[in-house]
């Protein structure tokens, strides 16, 4: 699947599923992701509860519903690669032109590798990254 392309062509919305060591889960709100290929998504994120899960669970779930549909959308399983908190880098990859509320919360942009890519609803795969596919 092109990501780069479904991400640029569809308005929605999604959320971002992360869960801790111990397993205790957390779902928040994130805007889609910056598509570097099909491979390699990554999304900006504040110093929270879903970026210190990351710090202990390497996996997480993207789940984007498109914009005046029901069940149409993907689902992204993703495993964290790599962070950096460079505020030049990440201000210019930031899509709000509007100020920001928290301007000294730090900030990173945490990159993910795309394991696989699911619909929003059922089961067949749209792509599998994984090597136990």
């Amino acid at each position: 699947m092109d990501l780069k392309t479904y991400f640029s062509k569809n308005k929605g919305s999604g959320t971002l599923a992360t869960a801790d060591a111990n397993g205790k889960v957390n779902v928040a709100v994130y805007a889609r992701p910056r598509v570097q290929d099909d491979d390699t998504v990554s999304f900006i994120m504040r110093d929270r509860l879903s970026h210190r899960n990351l710090q202990s669970n390497p996996h997480a779930a993207y789940m984007y519903l498109e914009e005046g549909t029901e069940h149409h959308g993907v689902r992204l399983y993703l495993t964290h690669t790599s962070e950096e908190n460079d505020p030049v880098l990440i201000n210019e990859l930031r899509r709000r032109t509007t100020s920001d509320t928290h301007p000294d919360e730090e900030k990173f942009l945490v990159t993910f590798h795309v394991d696989r890519v699911l619909p929003a609803v059922g089961t067949e795969t749209i792509t599998d990254q994984t090597n136990n596919s």
